[in-house]
């Protein structure tokens, strides 16, 4: 494409509020996965939090935390390190620490080092999605609440655990602290539209609030004076309640119209005016900003159609943020006016494909086509049309057309011209999405895929439909052609049994030729290498993995997304990988494995150091004499070289030697242990006997303490209280094999019972530490301390769920002493 073509959408991008194209160029540069060399796009926003001295803007996104300078727009920083979206941002009252919290498949929370932008702490704890996050006011206490539902209390200096809360029944959608400190609101998720206040000082519940909401409480703050408590329902309720804080009482139903529920709001720094988003993305492209004495509408503030799911008044007061999941928008709060938009983070990771003569990179980009060139990276054009989520790119072979479709029913198979950008042809899609196009390598058709099982065939030049094509599973979600046109890969999906294989078939005689089991979960993209030889698949367990055609093993596996792969392309000289996610980002990368080395804990040799690597070594402990698991090199296989594995988890390489297996003493390979908590929970007990004070040792037993959280137990158990002895306190650890309503009773030698512990619903897992455990005090129901002796204590855990027919409990009894 020549410069120039698409001159309006430049000199758009060019007045883009504060950015220039310099200052982002170092962007795609920033904290690359290993084997990556660019990125483009910064990923797709999830919540923005301003710094109290108003100097920063910390935007949350898929990838990380994008860290700005409000007054110049400038990138700063990028914090890393969850592996998935980030869920919740705050910033402490002194501005000293960012706090945030990970979504789906990451249960951490972060904080960072406002002053040098680095990790402080990580924090642990929760089994399920942070929702929410929230300081207090004097800077002591991090509040989170989580889908586990639970809402856990945390010394914000040090990291340290304090309390949980457990009343909620359901998720715990949002946290809020009075301005004083002494009241912590929290609101639950779907099917529990209840406000809980809790005193921070005691973990005891102070009142219970039950709403009108009817979609969970997604998002709640205190008024600046502490007099008002707002909540905002969840989807399908488009109501924001006003409460008294003190009594309980409700003053006051905003209905606003959000047609998606009220997904954020926040108080202005005066208390004057409350603002609110949607979570709508189809149809409600607002924001409001509402009176709070009166209720009224104050003001819409229109954008584009979006879903905004996060707003924040600047610390003054003058400006309010609002981002959907591209931007963040800036607005004049006195007059409502639309001041400019900050943080663009329009990307492309739907689908991505290169031109034949490589000059040009395509990417989806919501329901667009975002064209680079290939040779600077910077942006060249935009094409737009589609009614929604545009799902798939193709270039003919001459690179003259680009075949686009979308994501919708009765969506069209669109044609570009594209040299000039413009649409001249459309064909007809009226069962499904389309989720597939790819043109033959002699341009005579062009084949689309779709979620009804079916590959089209059509003469894109002529618009004939020439054949009908039945897939193997329920839908097909991605097709390829080889460079010689004689093989066709397809990639499709069971929708009951989340197909994980690609398929293989030979173009003129339609016969299968290979079934590749291609990833860990289902396979979300294919395409083949320029010569042939390669095929690259992408899955929804975020990696990407190189295939030997005419063998079918695989050759390398590629890790650096945090969501689905949505697409693979390669560039026509074959040396670069184009990769797409549901993170909203494109990675590339470079594809030399001759200067590559051998990856460190990569044991099997398949190119990325996971589980398989770790149960290997784990099987080997002991082994005296050569053996792959040995990564020290002493010759002996210990805990050591287990900890050195679990520290390098997720790294990849491009491997150039053939796959290697460990081998038993006669030459048989020998196989890995079934892994199970009881494995893992014996690494993490003896790991401290090799702790050589390395950074490396700390990253593999947070990384084993993270696996053995994952793990289930095989069996409910009340294990021994410690200490036991004890005087006046002690902890009272368990196991879990179901999640359950756990209850723990305490009774004298007589069988009185003294004490019963109720301690909620419990996922399945290991109860053993002190945060964690039961916990008791050595007290009666009302407080006073027992007398020393012999005292058992009871477990019963109520298994729960639908499918458990029969719920019966797990009863089991052990002895204690308390000597005084």
């Amino acid at each position: 494409m020549k410069k120039g073509i698409f001159l309006g959408f430049n000199l758009l991008l060019a007045a883009v509020f504060f950015l220039s194209s310099t200052l982002a160029q170092d962007s795609p540069q920033w904290h690359l996965p290993k084997g990556a060399k660019a990125r483009l796009g910064k990923g797709r926003i999830s919540n923005i939090a301003y710094s109290p001295d108003g100097n920063f803007l910390a935007v949350g996104t898929t990838i990380g935390i994008w860290i700005y300078d409000v007054h110049t727009g400038v990138e700063l920083e990028l914090l890393t390190g969850h592996t998935a979206e980030i869920e919740s941002l705050a910033f402490s009252p002194d501005g000293n620490t960012l706090a945030s919290g990970g979504r789906w498949g990451d249960h951490t929370i972060r904080l960072w080092d406002v002053a040098i932008w680095k990790l402080k702490s990580t924090l642990t704890g929760h089994t399920s999605r942070i929702t929410d996050i929230a300081f207090s006011p004097d800077n002591t206490t991090l509040a989170s609440a989580s889908g586990d539902r639970t809402v856990r209390l945390w010394d914000a200096r040090t990291g340290q655990h304090k309390i949980t809360l457990t009343e909620h029944p359901k998720s715990v959608y949002s946290v809020a602290f009075s301005p004083d400190g002494r009241t912590l609101a929290s609101g639950g998720g779907s099917d529990d539209d209840t406000i809980r206040l809790w005193d921070t000082s005691t973990g005891e519940i102070k009142a219970t609030l039950t709403t009108e909401h009817t979609g969970g409480i997604k998002a709640l703050a205190f008024s600046p004076d502490g007099n008002t408590i707002a909540s905002g329902g969840g989807w399908g309720d488009d109501t924001i309640q006003l409460w008294a804080a003190r009594t309980g009482q409700l003053k006051n139903t905003l209905n606003t119209g959000h047609t998606g529920g009220v997904e954020t709001l926040a108080f202005s720094p005066d208390g004057s005016t409350i603002a609110t988003g949607t979570g709508d993305w189809r149809r409600d492209g607002r924001v409001q900003l509402w009176h709070t004495s009166t209720g009224e509408l104050k003001a819409n503030l229109t954008g584009p159609t979006g879903r905004y799911i996060s707003v924040a008044f600047s610390p003054d007061g003058s400006t309010l943020a609002s981002s959907d999941a591209r931007k963040v928008w800036l607005w004049d709060v006195d007059t409502g006016q639309f001041k400019a938009t900050f943080a663009d983070h329009t990307g492309g990771g739907s689908d991505v494909v290169f031109s034949p003569d490589g000059t040009i990179f395509a990417g989806g980009s919501g329901n667009a086509v975002q064209l680079w060139d290939a040779a600077t990276w910077q942006p060249e054009g935009r094409l737009t049309g589609h009614t929604d989520t545009v799902q798939t790119i193709a270039f003919s072979p001459d690179g003259t057309t680009l075949a686009t479709g979308g994501e919708s029913w009765h969506e069209t198979l669109r044609l570009w011209d594209v040299p000039t950008g413009q649409q001249y042809a459309t064909f007809m899609w009226n069962t499904s999405d389309i989720t597939s196009a790819v043109f033959s390598p002699d341009g005579t058709i062009l084949a689309a895929g779709g979620l009804n099982n079916e590959i089209q065939l059509w003469n894109p030049v002529t618009g004939e439909h020439k054949a009908t094509l039945r897939g193997p599973r329920d839908s097909i979600r991605d097709i390829a052609f080889s460079p010689d046109g004689r093989t066709l890969a397809a990639r499709s999906q069971d929708l009951a049994n989340r197909d994980n294989t690609a398929w293989l078939w030979d173009v003129p005689s339609g016969h299968l030729k290979a079934t590749l089991v291609a990833h860990r979960s289902s396979v979300s993209s294919v395409a083949f290498s320029p010569d042939g030889g390669t095929l690259a698949t992408g899955g929804s367990d975020k990696t990407v993995r190189l295939w030997d055609v005419p063998t079918g093993q695989l050759k390398a596996t590629l890790i650096g997304h945090t969501a689905s792969i949505n697409s693979v392309a390669f560039s026509p000289d074959g040396i670069t990988l184009a990769t797409g996610g549901y993170d909203d980002t494109v990675l590339l990368w470079e594809l030399t494995p001759t200067t590559q080395p051998s990856l460190l804990g990569d044991v099997n040799r398949d190119g990325v150091v996971d589980i398989l690597d770790l149960t290997l070594v784990g099987s080997n402990l002991g082994r005296i004499g050569q053996n792959n698991a040995d990564l020290t090199g002493d010759g002996l296989v210990d805990i050591l070289d287990l900890v050195k594995v679990a520290s390098v988890f997720s790294e990849t390489t491009i491997p150039t030697a053939p796959i290697a297996s460990l081998s038993s003493e006669n030459g048989e390979r020998s196989s890995s242990p079934h892994l199970n908590r009881d494995t893992v929970q014996v690494w993490v007990d003896i790991a401290p006997t090799a702790d050589d004070g390395s950074l490396t040792f700390w990253h593999g037993i947070a990384n084993l303490e993270a696996l053995l959280a994952m793990l289930t137990p095989a069996e409910t158990a009340l294990l021994p209280n410690y200490p036991n002895p004890f005087n006046p306190d002690t902890w009272i650890p368990y196991r879990l094999a179901h999640a359950a309503d756990v209850t723990l009773t305490i009774y004298d030698a007589e069988g009185a019972p003294v004490r019963r512990l109720d301690l909620g619903y419990q996922l399945a897992g290991y109860y053993t530490d002190r945060a964690k455990a039961a916990y008791w005090d050595g007290r009666v129901e009302t407080g006073e301390p027992v007398a020393s002796g012999v005292y058992f204590y009871s477990l019963s855990a109520g298994r729960s769920g639908p499918s458990v027919p029969h719920r019966r409990n797990h009863l089991a009894t052990r002895k204690m002493l308390i000597l005084k």
